[in-house]
């Protein structure tokens, strides 16, 4: 019975994680100084003030959040490469450049909304560029029907004889 209960509550656990993560979050967001440029993070890249670049707890490296600012309406577009924040109440660390971007500078903490970004890439395999328009031309001759292309090739190869005969 125990194992049943266990293996019930882990799979209730599965089930609901992924949904927290994906769902938007509204909490308060702090930003890295600029004086720790250079040291590296929990994925192992180095930090840079000037890149927009995050730190939260549970989306995984290389995701991509918008984080919106309510006070003001601005947004930016981070890339998670760092855990945390540990502080209590707190749910996303933003660079220093993103900070600057969300208004937040003054403030050193503010409230956002932070959401996982999906790119819209579009249609696969559509064709953006359109293409020419190809116009046929058909020509009658005592052998049939032969297209305006193949006409002009066999006249070139004509005039490519007479001129080697000429020389």
């Amino acid at each position: 019975m125990r194992n049943v209960l266990l293996i019930i509550s882990l799979l209730c656990t599965m089930l609901i994680l992924p949904l927290q993560i994906t769902a938007q979050q509204k909490g308060k967001a702090s930003f890295y100084s600029k004086k720790i440029t250079g040291a590296r993070t929990s994925s192992g890249e180095r930090l840079h003030h000037d890149s927009l670049v995050c730190a939260h707890r549970t989306f995984p490296f290389g995701t991509k959040l918008k984080v919106t600012n309510p006070a003001n309406g601005k947004e930016v577009i981070v890339r998670v490469i760092d855990r945390g924040p540990f502080r209590k109440g707190r749910i996303i660390d933003l660079s220093w450049r993103a900070a600057k971007e969300l208004g937040m500078l003054q403030q050193g903490v503010a409230m956002v909304k932070v959401e996982k970004y999906v790119e819209n890439k579009g249609i696969p395999f559509k064709q953006e560029t359109e293409l020419p328009e190809l116009d046929y031309e058909i020509t009658n001759n005592n052998d049939g029907m032969t297209p305006a292309w193949q006409e002009k090739k066999e006249n070139a190869k004509k005039d490519d004889k007479h001129a080697d005969k000429e020389k």
